[in-house]
């Protein structure tokens, strides 16, 4: 017994947690590895199967994992978005999901041969789409910010609809046909109510209560993230006492009002539970795949890939085309928006419960709902997956460039030119500074700038339009620096962030110094301090870039590999640099007097 666990432990969070960082490198949605995974350990080989080891235990603990998951997703959005994006957000939350709901219903029955409680099921279960795969993906694919709002929030705002849509269509099914119609409707409608009233005054109520606490400093930092937990769970488990899945709208409101009451340390508290999410999300795709049956998936059929691919090219772009008709949505968006709809874990979560209640319940293919919505999620994922990033950029729908974005922050006349240079050689770059005057040169010249206070809400929104790869802090105040790349190293990456060396020399040191994580990696040799710089430039110092050649070595005027497929490299002490390779090209900052006797410049 122990053993069969530790085996389950180890496919389920080991292989889980492999297959996500394997699918960070090759740059592919995760969750098919995922998918593999599961049926890979369950299915196919069955050394996994949750049911058995769990039994009862599985769907509630199952349940306590999605509440966490869609408590992370609320976080995410931001109701300053909505000044853009609120009226094509209200029509693909209030309007395409019903129209989504009966188009799916229809295709099920008439394309999917089902019956049409089973098909009503399928339906509802079909409006929700997956925050836990569409999010990774605008990470990766970076569309401009008003149609990654429309998906993120759709995506958030959809999945506990749907699995209330999908509770209540079951309790439809199954509850009415055994008490007389006008006492199981009252009944029905007083648990919805009862459950939505107790899921909205919980999410928001646990929400201002954790801004009280914590602006009054009542909670110690480590109790904070235990706390936040525990009220997710709280706003998700009452709820449900009265309404089937209703705590999933708990859960979710929770996390909506605590983004939007802007409470001091959220941001590091939110980075904490973002690892959470992904830890969870990995095991549940593994335990819900692993415990499908191979031989009701051996009961898929033609009708039932027909379905699928009815999904795909019908009944979403059909629902967002009709939602979205005589609304402010672009032709281009409504294409986008109307194609991207990959499900996620809260639809196969879901079908996992909705699947064995009709089969119990006697209705006839009941227990094809489960692989159905797993295939419906393959496919999405699939195609959606690899199509989004190519169809943002075919459409102009992605901010994203092939090479990599580097942002500067602090306008001086050397960063200026820096920043000019680089944007004529065609790498994505942005200006930052507090003050207009100094960016109104680079400005001028064609640079994207932005005036902000990076450590503002303001920078946050301007940067969501050109969201950097990298960091380069070249202010003259070396600890203002070495601050801003503590706030933005857990969003790019810590080895993405830099800074020009402290002008005093002790600030680097390794016993008496900034501590290396609360600060950026240091810029070329340790010797480029602000001053420096400066005072080189002045004297006549020029940045230009150069293609390596074949054979070329990188030396202290080098400040910058820009590599052939669009990635960017620092030379700094404190990591080891590649040698250039041919097609490479190296940013130089040369003194005005390294030239050869016949007039070429050397590096």
């Amino acid at each position: 017994m122990e053993q069969g666990v530790a085996t389950a432990v180890l496919c389920i969070v080991g292989g889980g947690v492999a297959a996500q960082v394997l699918a960070a490198r090759l740059r592919i949605p995760a969750i098919v590895l995922l998918l593999g995974l599961g049926f890979l350990v369950g299915p196919a080989l069955e050394l996994l199967r949750p049911t058995e080891a769990l039994g009862p235990n599985l769907r509630p603990l199952i349940g306590l994992a999605v509440a966490i998951v869609v408590f992370e997703g609320g976080l995410a959005l931001d109701f300053r978005e909505l000044r853009a994006a609120g009226g094509g957000v209200l029509r693909l939350t209030a309007i395409a999901l019903p129209i989504n709901f009966v188009l799916g219903t229809f295709a099920a029955h008439f394309i999917g041969g089902m019956l049409w409680g089973p098909s009503a099921v399928f339906g509802a279960i079909l409006v929700v789409t997956g925050p836990t795969v569409i999010l990774p993906l605008l990470r990766h694919a970076r569309l401009e910010r008003r149609s990654a709002s429309f998906l993120k929030w759709e995506a958030i705002v959809n999945d506990p609809v749907g699995a209330i849509l999908t509770a209540i269509v079951i309790e439809i099914l199954v509850g009415l046909p055994h008490r007389s119609g006008e006492e199981a409707a009252a009944d029905l409608a007083l648990h919805l109510a009862e459950g939505a009233a107790a899921a909205t005054v919980l999410g928001v109520g646990s929400a201002f209560l954790v801004a009280w606490a914590f602006r009054r400093d009542l909670v110690p930092e480590t109790l904070k993230t235990p706390l936040l937990l525990a009220l997710a769970l709280v706003a998700y488990a009452v709820p449900n006492l009265l309404m089937h899945e209703a705590g999933l709208i708990g859960a979710t409101i929770f996390g909506i009002a605590l983004a939007n009451l802007h409470v001091p340390g959220i941001a590091e508290l939110r980075r904490f539970k973002e690892a959470l999410v992904v830890l969870l999300v990995s095991c549940l795709f593994v335990v819900l795949t692993a415990d499908l049956d191979l031989a009701v998936l051996g009961k898929l059929s033609l009708p039932i890939l027909a379905l699928t691919a009815a999904t795909l090219f019908l009944v979403r772009p059909a629902a967002i085309w009709l939602a979205t008709w005589r609304s402010d949505l672009s032709r281009r968006e409504r294409l986008f928006v109307g194609w991207i709809g990959p499900r996620g874990i809260v639809a196969a979560a879901v079908a996992g419960l909705a699947g064995p209640r009709l089969s119990e319940a006697g209705y006839a293919g009941g227990d094809l709902i489960q692989p159905t919505v797993f295939a419906v999620i393959v496919a999405t994922v699939l195609a959606h997956g690899f199509s989004l990033a190519p169809l943002a950029r075919r459409l102009g729908l992605s901010v994203a460039a092939d090479a990599e974005r580097l942002a500067i922050v602090g306008a001086s006349p050397w960063s200026g030119e820096l920043a000019l240079t680089l944007h004529r050689a065609g790498v994505p770059v942005v200006l930052i500074d507090t003050y207009p005057g100094a960016l109104r040169v680079a400005e001028s010249a064609g640079v994207p700038t932005l005036q902000a206070e990076l450590l503002s809400r303001h920078a946050e929104e301007g940067l969501a339009d050109q969201p950097p790869d990298y960091l380069l802090a070249a202010t003259r105040d070396g600890l203002y620096n070495a601050l801003i790349c503590t706030r933005l190293a857990p969003e790019l990456g810590r080895e993405r962030v830099y800074q020009l060396a402290p002008s005093a020399d002790h600030l680097l040191h390794a016993d008496t110094g900034v501590s290396r994580d609360l600060r950026g990696k240091v810029l070329g040799d340790g010797g480029l301090d602000f001053e420096t710089i400066a005072k080189r430039y002045a004297a006549g110092w020029r940045f230009k870039v150069e293609t390596a050649g074949t054979t070329q070595s990188l030396d202290r005027s080098c400040l910058l590999v820009i590599r052939s497929g669009g990635t960017l490299d620092f030379p700094s002490t404190e990591h080891e640099l590649g040698a250039p390779l041919h097609g490479d090209r190296l940013l130089l900052f040369s003194a005005p007097a390294e030239r050869m006797r016949d007039g070429s410049e050397v590096p």
